[in-house]
């Protein structure tokens, strides 16, 4: 990925999906079978020298709903490990995610980008 926007350095961010019981939380084990299958997958990101920072978080909080903090938060993460994942849902849910990042398109501000980022639904 491309570095135009600022760099990440020093910063330290802690994802929790939205409605996850975090971690030490009482967990209500009658909903919990619900809960899972509604979150039964994830969309998974992957890194490729084609996006800057600034197309990604952009095309986070277009196509994903995450505030542009968690956006950043992805795309370092995306240039630092080569995935991240973007989603949580049902599986409907996480391929009208993936089929909404393929037709995001290229970056503009990179004359070589000539597709959008890549993207898959896994199992969670």
């Amino acid at each position: 990925m491309k570095h135009l926007s600022a760099h990440a350095a020093g910063h330290q961010f802690r994802v929790t999906p939205e409605g996850a019981p975090r971690e030490g939380a009482a967990v209500d084990t009658e909903t919990m079978p619900q809960a899972r299958t509604m979150r039964d997958c994830k969309v998974v990101l992957f890194n490729d020298e084609e996006h800057t920072y600034d197309y990604v978080v952009e095309m986070l909080t277009h196509t994903c709903r995450l505030a542009r903090t968690e956006a950043f938060r992805c795309a370092v993460e995306v240039d630092l490990t080569g995935r991240t994942i973007v989603f949580y849902g049902s599986r409907a849910a996480c391929t009208n995610v993936v089929a909404k990042i393929h037709a995001y398109g290229p970056d503009h501000r990179l004359p070589q980008s000539m597709s959008s980022m890549k993207a898959e639904v896994e199992a969670c």
